[in-house]
């Protein structure tokens, strides 16, 4: 895939993604203030032309959306790991606002690059991380790489526990 090329998408996907981008802070409790980040949505791409969009909000919901329509979702509600760890990865964001942009931009990624979108009560915040060149100087970048990279993680874990269950059920 050449760098500018787009990811192939389906009405689905970008009608999720769209909706969590504009996710209401008024469904969370909480006393937030104007810059306070309750949500992120992270658009990763992945080998074979797959763009994922993992979506993580304060209360611990951590979802996946893939750009051909599939998603994996309600594994929050099952596995108290991921909400720890989605939960975290919010939390710690408000760190990375100050090197953030606000925005109403929301385009897709180009070539490798993983679009972070952070959702604050005064408005959406963009960061762009080029993985595995995150500088030492922008620790801010490297801490929140490192905690989406234990929400995915932690995402798969719970996909596979739900397989062995599907499969220990089918027999």
């Amino acid at each position: 895939m050449a760098l500018n090329d787009r990811y192939p998408v389906t009405q689905k996907y970008l009608m999720t993604r769209n909706q969590a981008l504009n996710f209401p802070i008024d469904f969370f409790k909480g006393n937030f203030k104007k810059n306070d980040v309750y949500g992120i949505v992270i658009d990763i791409p992945m080998p074979g032309n797959i763009l994922t969009s993992m979506v993580c909000f304060i209360n611990g919901a951590a979802n996946l959306y893939f750009n051909n329509g599939n998603e994996y979702t309600g594994a929050s509600q099952r596995y108290r790991n991921l909400v720890q760890a989605a939960h975290n990865l919010v939390a710690s964001s408000n760190y990375l606002l100050p090197k953030c942009e606000k925005t109403t931009q929301f385009d897709l990624p180009r070539g490798r690059a993983h679009n972070v979108f952070l959702l604050t009560r005064g408005g959406v915040y963009k960061a762009v991380f080029a993985p595995g060149v995150i500088p030492e100087d922008e620790p801010e970048k490297r801490t929140i790489y490192i905690l989406y990279q234990k929400v995915l993680a932690e995402l798969r874990n719970c996909q596979l526990k739900d397989e062995a269950e599907r499969r220990k059920g089918d027999q």
